[in-house]
């Protein structure tokens, strides 16, 4: 029955594995996707509750204190201040002083020059807008304030009179209550907003370099390339962690509750530029890997072993990171990763397995200095275990630190031979060497 049966078509099969693998991938990708927009929705629920509770306490303040009108103005400015951006709120708001200020200087000058009116109001919001792109090099809160300020001294001022000591005192008030909300009553755990925003990272990471170590194994170039694009797919991660560091930075600082938290903070930062570093070496690495491929060097089998105990240092470095252990398994890792490295490039390789060789070195020091580790310690760690690696391919010569000494017959000998070579001499008419004083 055995012998009955049609042979497998490879062709078929290569089908298979193509079609498996997209739907990997796009489940992969659907994953990915959906734990982003959990993520999001959880930022979107702290921004909104934080934005709703800063313009009441806004619009209460400035109804009780600043009069009629003021109760829109100021939870505008409220709501600005925190809803402009995730970090950095502080400067957000004196930016936000600041162009209203511009505006009103601009829009009070031009209006007793120009006088009002359609065309005067253009020009006055024209202005505005080029001094305030002038200062601040680019757009945010100084630039719309600054047009927005324009155009209420323009088309409101000349209609009623003494807008512009309130405008001033609306944005105060409202930046001011965005602060004490973000700073004293909604805080935010910015180690928790930074575990979340690095944690897609470490996962494709941790999940790339495994991926990468098995296509060097099956030496499957192709499968290599597509681990080259998702980690070029990144850059929305790297953009969300730069995010979250600044408003972690921003609530560790102006937060009394959060301030013991910025020694760790600072752990973090320091460990978050080297794990993007380390994202950077995992693409050169597969970069490296495929053109290693389509050029058939040689890949020591030493190799995708050296760069899946890197992979699981990344993950074991992350779990000792958050539980504030010594990270001294992922020091283990890493100088297995490094030995097996220096086995490797002892082993034989052309130049772009030795520049994988390179990566997986480099990759080594920047996870142990993201582990807490000195740059020197880092490189010295990378350095022993790799050449321990080489000498287990090619020990060390060992060469002789003294000559040996002659023996009792080679002294005779050699003493004869210099009596005879002066005998012959003599015979030669040369004259004889005269002995060495003693």
């Amino acid at each position: 029955m055995a012998e009955d049966r049609q042979p497998a078509d490879p062709r078929r099969s290569r089908l298979d594995e193509t079609a498996e693998r997209t739907v990997r991938r796009v489940r992969h990708r659907g994953g990915q996707a959906g734990k982003v927009r959990a993520r999001q929705w959880e930022v979107t629920l702290v921004i909104s509750v934080q934005s709703g509770l800063a313009a009441a306490i806004a619009a209460l303040l400035a109804d009780s204190l600043l009069g009629q009108g003021s109760h829109v103005f100021a939870p505008a400015a409220a709501v600005g201040t925190i809803a402009t951006a995730i970090g950095q709120r502080a400067r957000r708001t004196f930016e936000l002083l600041a162009g209203v200020a511009l505006g009103i200087i601009i829009g009070d000058t031009l209006r007793f020059l120009l006088g009002s009116g359609p065309w005067q109001t253009g020009v006055v919001v024209a202005l505005a807008i080029a001094a305030a792109l002038l200062v601040a090099g680019k757009g945010g809160p100084l630039v719309g304030q600054a047009g927005g300020t324009a155009v209420l001294i323009a088309t409101l001022a000349p209609m009623e009179r003494g807008l512009e000591l309130p405008r001033i005192f609306d944005a105060l008030v409202g930046g001011a209550v965005g602060l004490v909300v973000v700073a004293l009553l909604l805080p935010v755990n910015p180690m928790r907003v930074l575990d979340r925003a690095a944690a897609p990272i470490f996962t494709i990471v941790c999940e790339q370099l495994a991926e990468l170590a098995q296509a060097l194994r099956d030496r499957d170039g192709t499968r290599t390339l597509g681990v080259l694009e998702r980690l070029r797919g990144t850059d929305d991660d790297l953009g969300r962690l730069h995010d979250a560091l600044s408003g972690a930075e921003e609530v560790v600082t102006i937060a009394p509750v959060r301030w013991h938290r910025r020694q760790q903070y600072h752990r973090y930062a320091r460990s978050a530029a080297h794990l993007e570093r380390l994202l950077l070496d995992s693409r050169a690495m597969a970069r490296w890997s495929t053109t290693a491929l389509q050029y058939d060097e040689p890949i020591p089998a030493e190799l995708p072993e050296a760069m899946r105990r890197l992979g699981q240092a990344v993950a074991v470095m992350r779990t000792e990171c958050r539980v504030g252990d010594d990270p001294r398994c992922t020091r283990q890792l890493v100088e297995q990763c490094a030995e097996l490295a220096g086995r490797a490039s002892a082993s034989g390789v052309r130049s772009f397995g030795e520049s994988l060789v390179t990566g997986l070195r480099t990759a080594a020091s920047d996870l142990l200095r993201a582990a807490g580790c000195e740059p020197e310690d880092a490189n010295r760690i990378v350095r022993r275990a790799a050449g321990a690696g080489e000498a287990e391919i090619h020990p060390p010569v060992r060469r002789e630190l003294h000559r040996a000494r002659p023996t009792r017959a080679a002294r005779a000998r050699r003493r004869a031979h210099l009596a005879a070579r002066s005998r012959n001499e003599g015979r030669a008419g040369l004259p004889a060497r005269e002995r060495p004083a003693r």
